[in-house]
């Protein structure tokens, strides 16, 4: 629905009116995309990265976001997002006062008096910047957890740049057997409880020689830790071509 509004120019402003109006769907569509937006103005006033999964003040960002949605009128006379921006910041900011944290609080006037003066693309270039941040933030808290995660398979993270295949096709191959391992139940299971490649077993699966496999049996098992564990930004790095 959002995606089809935004390509008849629906703006951003006619939709909050057809949300006032009782559009859930919307509604909906619009928290989850603007919730990089909403983290980036909850960062400014905390002034550290926020955590949209277990940060209490995300939560408080995210029903700023939505009350700002019901409040907002065109006769304001500012945009919805210059609009919200304070509110989310307003509602921050009595939180962190009514919970004694150790922030350093901007002040509201000041506050006020800036947020309303930023143009659409100033906001929508900050909101881009933060999500940059927050994917770089991801994808390193991914490597800490692969790296946690290869401990029990005894492979270091920093061995894979020595074993990593070095032809392309060899790369393909070895990504082919680790797709395999994923997802066939009994070979998956082997490898969790196992730690190791079940090469007889997958000897059966795959058309690469067993000294293939076992040449490469380490780089296969990343593989495979990467396909069967919760890597979303990782598996960007996967070449494509891995289903059977």
């Amino acid at each position: 629905m959002l995606e089809n509004q935004l390509a008849n120019e629906i703006t951003l402003e006619d939709q909050i009116e057809m949300i006032q109006r009782g559009d859930e769907q919307l509604k909906n569509d619009i928290i989850k995309a603007y919730q990089p937006f909403i983290a980036k103005c909850v960062s400014e006033v905390c002034k550290r990265y926020i955590e949209q999964s277990s940060d209490d003040e995300f939560s408080i960002g995210m029903i700023a976001f939505h009350d700002a949605m019901n409040m907002y009128s065109r006769e304001k006379g500012t945009s919805f997002l210059a609009f919200s921006q304070v509110i989310i910041k307003r509602k921050v900011i009595d939180y962190i006062r009514k919970e004694k944290r150790q922030y350093i609080v901007p002040s509201l006037e000041n506050m006020e008096e800036t947020e309303f003066n930023q143009t659409p693309q100033e906001i929508k270039e900050a909101t881009r910047i933060h999500q940059l941040k927050m994917d770089a933030w991801n994808r390193q808290q991914e490597i800490l957890e692969l790296t946690r995660q290869l401990k029990a398979y005894k492979i270091t993270f920093q061995e894979l740049t020595l074993i990593s295949p070095k032809h392309q096709d060899a790369r393909e191959s070895a990504m082919f057997a680790a797709n395999i391992l994923a997802k066939k139940e009994a070979l998956r299971e082997y490898v969790l409880t196992k730690k190791r490649v079940p090469i007889k077993k997958l000897l059966k699966e795959v058309p690469v020689s067993k000294k293939t496999l076992e040449r490469n049996r380490k780089y296969i098992l990343t593989i495979f830790i990467i396909l069967t564990g919760d890597f979303v930004y990782l598996r960007e790095y996967l070449e494509g071509g891995v289903d059977p």
